[in-house]
C-alpha cells in the first residue's frame, strides 16, 4: 500500500513542478560549501550575499526584541508598515502611508503571491535575476523574455515594451524592472525610466520595481520608477541587500492605493500560507528603515567599497579581453567571454555551463552561468559576484580614503580574495590561448 501511495503522489506532481531543481543561486551556494569541506580553495564569486554585517543598531534592535514571539498581523506589524512607507517617501520620492505596505518572508515569496493571485503574463528582461521565470512557470503563467544587448545595458528599452504590449493590447501584464541589476551591476538611466513609465501606463501594465539594490547604487543616486508611474508601480524592497540581512528573511512591497486590492488578495494567501512574518526580525526592521547617522554611515561606505571595488574587477576584466558593463550598484557583474570563443572551443568549451565548470576545476574561482538568467545556453556569459571578502574589516577601514593609489593599497590588503580570483581568470584566459 505505502508503495502505490509513493507512485501515485509522484504521477500527480505538477508538471509545472516536475523536473525543477535547486534555484541556481542556491544551487552553487551549496556546492561551493562541499567542495570547501573536501579541502580545495575556492573563490566564491558566484552567490551574491552581502559580504556586510548587518548595521549594530539593527542588531542590537534584534536582541532586545528576542522575547517577541506572538504572531504579529499578516500585513506587517503595523510600526514596521509605518517605518516603510516614511522610507519610501524619504529616499524614493513617493508618497505612501502604511496601509500600501505589505511586509513577507523576504521578497522572493512576495513576488510568489503577487503572480499567484495576479492572473497574467509574466515579463522580465533576459538576462534577469533566476527565480523570476520558474516562479512564473510553478504557478502556470505564461513568461515573456525581453531579449536585451549589452549596447543597451542588459536593460529593457521602451520601444521593446511598447512593441509588446501592443501585440494584445487588452492583456494583463506584471512588467519586472530590476535595477541596480542581478546579475548584470547595470542601472537605467533617466530618461530611459521616464519612457518605460509612459509606455507602461499607456497599456496600463502592472511595473513591479525590484530594487532591493537600490540603496547600493554605487553612487547613492538610485532614482524609483514610481516617481514617473506612481499609480501601477509596485516597489519591491528588504533588508537582505542594503542591510546585509539575506538570511534573516525580510521583504517588502509598497503599493500604489489603487491596486489595494492586490496587496489585501496577497494577504489573505498569506494568512493561509505563512501566517506572518517573524515578530523579532520585524520589530529590528523598524530600526534599519527608521535610519539615522549610524545607517547612513553604514551604506556610505558599503558603496565606496563596491564601487572601489567593481570598477577595479571591470578594467581588470576589460584588460583581458573580456567586455562587460561598467557596474552602477549592487555586487554584480556581467562577463562575456565571446571574444575568446576560438579559443575556449579548442578547449571543448561551447557554453556558459562547460566555461564556469572549467573555471571552478581549474582555477577554484566560481561563477554562475548565464542560463540560468534566461540567455542561449551556448552564449559564454556568466555572472560574477564580486562578495569574497571580509565586509566587516572593509567598512571599518573605508573613511578617509580619496586618491586611487590609496585605494587600490586598500583594495589589495581588505579584498585580496576578489582580486586574486579575477586575476586568476585572467591568467587562465592567457593559458588557453597559449594552449590554443
Amino acid at each position: 500500500m505505502a508503495r502505490n501511495h509513493g507512485r501515485g503522489a509522484h504521477r500527480a506532481l505538477n508538471l509545472n513542478v516536475r523536473g525543477l531543481g535547486y534555484s541556481a543561486t542556491v544551487a552553487i551556494n551549496e556546492r561551493i560549501a562541499s567542495l570547501r569541506a573536501a579541502g580545495r580553495e575556492i573563490f566564491q564569486l558566484g552567490f551574491g550575499q552581502s559580504p556586510f554585517p548587518v548595521p549594530e543598531p539593527v542588531a542590537e534592535s534584534l536582541r532586545r526584541n528576542a522575547h517577541q514571539k506572538d504572531y504579529l498581523p499578516v500585513k506587517g506589524l503595523e510600526a514596521l508598515r509605518r517605518a516603510v512607507a516614511d522610507y519610501t517617501r524619504r529616499v524614493f520620492g513617493v508618497d505612501r502611508n502604511a496601509s500600501d505596505v505589505l511586509i513577507g518572508p523576504g521578497s522572493k515569496e512576495l513576488m510568489f503571491l503577487l503572480q499567484l493571485v495576479y492572473y497574467g503574463d509574466l515579463v522580465i528582461p533576459a538576462p534577469s535575476w533566476v527565480s523570476y521565470a520558474p516562479q512564473a512557470r510553478i504557478i502556470g503563467r505564461h513568461v515573456r523574455l525581453l531579449e536585451t544587448t549589452e549596447d543597451d545595458g542588459w536593460a529593457i528599452t521602451p520601444e521593446q515594451l511598447d512593441r509588446l504590449c501592443a501585440e494584445d493590447p487588452e492583456r494583463p501584464r506584471i512588467v519586472i524592472l530590476n535595477y541596480p541589476s542581478n546579475p548584470t551591476g547595470g542601472s537605467y538611466p533617466l530618461a530611459r525610466l521616464k519612457a518605460l513609465a509612459r509606455v507602461a501606463r499607456e497599456h496600463g501594465v502592472v511595473l513591479l520595481a525590484d530594487e532591493i539594490y537600490g540603496e547600493l547604487h554605487h553612487r547613492g543616486q538610485h532614482v524609483s520608477i514610481a516617481r514617473f508611474y506612481p499609480e501601477g508601480t509596485i516597489v519591491s524592497s528588504g533588508l537582505s541587500k542594503w542591510c546585509g540581512a539575506g538570511g534573516w528573511r525580510l521583504g517588502t512591497f509598497v503599493f500604489p492605493p489603487r491596486l489595494g486590492w492586490l496587496l489585501d488578495a496577497m494577504a489573505a494567501v498569506a494568512s493561509e500560507t505563512y501566517t506572518s512574518t517573524s515578530a523579532p526580525i520585524q520589530y529590528a526592521a523598524v530600526t534599519a528603515f527608521e535610519g539615522g547617522p549610524e545607517i547612513d554611515d553604514y551604506l556610505r561606505r558599503s558603496r565606496r567599497v563596491l564601487g572601489w571595488l567593481g570598477r577595479w574587477c571591470w578594467r581588470r576584466l576589460a584588460a583581458c579581453g573580456v567586455v562587460c558593463c561598467r557596474p552602477a550598484g549592487g555586487f554584480y557583474l556581467f562577463p562575456s567571454f565571446e571574444q575568446h570563443r576560438p579559443v575556449l572551443a579548442a578547449a571543448g568549451i561551447d557554453g556558459s555551463l562547460a566555461l564556469c565548470e572549467a573555471l571552478l576545476d581549474d582555477t577554484g574561482v566560481a561563477l554562475l552561468p548565464g542560463e540560468p538568467f534566461g540567455l542561449p545556453p551556448s552564449l559564454l556569459a556568466a555572472r560574477l559576484a564580486y562578495v569574497d571578502f571580509d565586509g566587516a574589516a572593509a567598512l571599518a577601514a573605508a573613511g578617509g580614503i580619496s586618491t586611487r593609489a590609496e585605494v587600490e593599497s586598500f583594495l589589495r590588503r581588505y579584498c585580496p580574495r576578489v582580486m586574486t580570483a579575477v586575476e586568476r581568470l585572467g591568467e587562465w584566459l592567457v593559458e588557453r590561448r597559449a594552449a590554443g
